[in-house]
């Protein structure tokens, strides 16, 4: 890595947008390649994520998947301080507050506002740590900081960048419409200081010709006073993973031979899992909600949940259970990860109310065991391989509980216990149509994909080797950010020589 202007002269540049998924992880995610292949040392961060996708860093602590892949695009291995404050919904009006990779406890939205003047101090601690470790931080906010009725005790927009003394980049998504709106009246809402930090504009996701847009853009210059540092045009098939939204873009096959199917409860965590399954070339997956839009697969999957209970009584109540047991006397195979996992089983124990009230629920009866919530959350990174095969295979488990039953004989996979023994994980059914496993990533390791597709009925799968495909997604990104925005804007707005 080069000794930059960054590393004698520590800089944060703080992306912020008009309103959620206007692109501000993409943003900051593009930024950080740019400036990593540019030779320079830099690091993401986001003071406070709310997201139900998460990762495990090496220290086993838990973060939001978007900084993971934004740490993946600077070259590094994630880590907790690149977003100590995590929120991981678990009611409408609740979520479980965790702090530097350790959950704390659960709060409404009241207790939590309450609690934010005491986060502040580890924020900022993160925030320096990072600074003086790498030189360059880019800080992705969250939402919109023109939020008025949060901006009190802020710590997640202008509340960090006032504290933190950093420029700010505003972010606005054209395809959704009313660009010039939302961007002029973002500005006008902020005090005059966070208006001073606001150092100019990105247009993003446009289509057609920049000409028609110029206008437009002089006339936001002249209203506002601040630069339009650049119009990132449309990226037709785009696969970054999503922070939390489900992002439904599909890679265009010429024939999809497996038919699978997700199940998105109102609690779904950690989604991005099976974003392999919609890149596979031969693989049509889709997330599905309303059972009547089911219309049959090859293969069913559960993905984690944040409160597999009331999970399970949505499946119950939508007639997802019946759907399941017809899927499988049809031949079908059903796969869960996770929280999907715990649903296979007979029961769901949460007797500290955990992840909601007290209490016990049935399973879905197809694996011999139960699962008891505990208030200890299981955080690791795992590697071992598949039994009856040998592939090799890597991901990581967060989940409240432990499994117990005669169904944990047959495991799927033996995992290195941290002693240098193995040990047992996940479970199949006798009948080989049932699989559940608490690894998250599972389907990252091309082999063990290929053998699982095989499993569920894609003869002949064609090789995708998943990493190196996300890896060239974030570089495509980054190419076409720094055609819209060069590198010597990004010096200049981090007061940096080229």
């Amino acid at each position: 890595m080069k000794q930059n202007a960054a590393q004698k002269n520590p800089q944060t540049l703080m992306v912020q947008g008009t309103t959620s998924d206007a692109g501000k992880s993409v943003l900051v995610a593009a930024i950080c390649r740019i400036l990593a292949r540019h030779g320079n040392s830099v690091a993401p961060f986001k003071p406070q994520n709310m997201a139900l996708n998460s990762a495990v860093t090496a220290d086993g602590g838990e973060i939001g998947r978007a900084q993971a892949v934004q740490a993946e695009a600077c070259y590094l291995e994630p880590s907790v301080t690149m977003n100590p404050v995590l929120l991981k919904p678990n009611t409408d009006i609740g979520a479980q507050v965790i702090v530097n990779g350790r959950a704390v406890g659960n709060m409404d939205s009241r207790q939590y506002h309450a609690y934010k003047p005491q986060l502040l101090e580890q924020v900022m601690a993160a925030h320096d740590g990072l600074k003086a470790q790498y030189g360059i931080v880019v800080v992705e906010g969250a939402g919109s900081p023109a939020e008025i009725n949060l901006r009190d005790r802020d710590i997640a927009n202008m509340g960090f960048a006032e504290v933190a003394d950093c420029p700010v980049i505003l972010v606005a998504d054209i395809d959704r419409g009313g660009v010039f709106a939302h961007l002029v009246g973002t500005l006008e809402l902020l005090s005059e200081s966070e208006r001073d930090r606001v150092k100019g504009f990105v247009i993003n996701r446009f289509r057609g010709d920049i000409a028609l847009l110029e206008p437009g853009l002089r006339w936001l210059e002249a209203r506002t006073g601040k630069p339009v540092l650049g119009v990132i045009p449309y990226i037709r098939d785009l696969h970054i993973e999503a922070e939390d939204a489900f992002a439904m873009q599909q890679l265009e096959a010429a024939e999809q031979q497996l038919r699978a199917a997700v199940i998105s409860y109102p609690r779904t965590s950690n989604h991005t899992d099976f974003d392999v399954l919609r890149m596979h070339p031969q693989v049509d997956c889709q997330f599905v909600r309303d059972v009547r839009r089911f219309s049959g697969a090859d293969l069913l999957l559960l993905p984690g949940s944040k409160s597999v209970r009331n999970d399970l009584q949505w499946l119950a109540d939508m007639g997802w259970r019946e759907i399941i047991y017809r899927h499988l006397r049809l031949g079908g195979k059903l796969i869960g990860i996770c929280g999907g996992y715990q649903m296979l089983g007979q029961r769901v124990h949460d007797p500290q109310g955990v992840e909601s009230t007290a209490g016990s629920s049935d399973g879905l009866g197809l694996l011999a065991m139960e699962t008891t919530l505990t208030g200890d959350k299981t955080l690791r990174n795992v590697t071992g391989y598949k039994r009856d095969t040998g592939s090799p295979l890597a991901g990581y488990e967060i989940h409240a509980g432990i499994s117990r039953g005669l169904a944990l004989n047959n495991p799927v996979f033996n995992v290195l216990d941290g002693d240098g023994g193995e040990v047992g994980e996940g479970a199949v059914n006798d009948e080989n149509t049932v699989m559940g496993s608490y690894l998250h990533g599972l389907f990252d390791q091309p082999a063990l994909l290929t053998e699982i597709l095989d499993w569920a009925g894609l003869r002949h799968a064609e090789p995708f080797d998943y990493p190196a495909y996300r890896a060239a997604q974030i570089d495509r990104l980054a190419g076409v950010v720094e055609a819209a925005i060069p590198i010597a804007t990004l010096y200049n707005l981090l007061s940096m020589e080229p």
